[in-house]
């Protein structure tokens, strides 16, 4: 199993959209990745929130990171969260 990495961009958007990164190797290692723009990887996976963001209550949190595979190592270009 290749280690994941996640870039210096990866870690400051994680902090600031609210993702973990527990979360985001886990997205990583349990859902089947799909092609993204630029030759990149993503794949999305929901959880349970159910507190608030922003002053704003959800129930569902979804955490989206976008990443490279690369021979020796997963490295996180990005993390997009939505939260509904």
């Amino acid at each position: 199993m290749k280690p994941i990495r996640l870039s210096g961009h990866a870690r400051e958007n994680m902090r600031y959209r609210g993702a973990t990164e527990s979360e985001i190797v886990d997205v990583i290692r349990t859902v089947l990745w799909q092609p993204a723009n630029r030759g990149r990887l993503e794949c999305r996976k929901d959880f349970v929130y159910e507190r608030e963001w922003n002053r704003k209550y959800y129930a569902t949190k979804q955490v989206r990171p976008i990443f490279v595979d690369e021979t020796d190592e997963i490295v996180v270009v990005t993390v997009y969260v939505y939260y509904f």
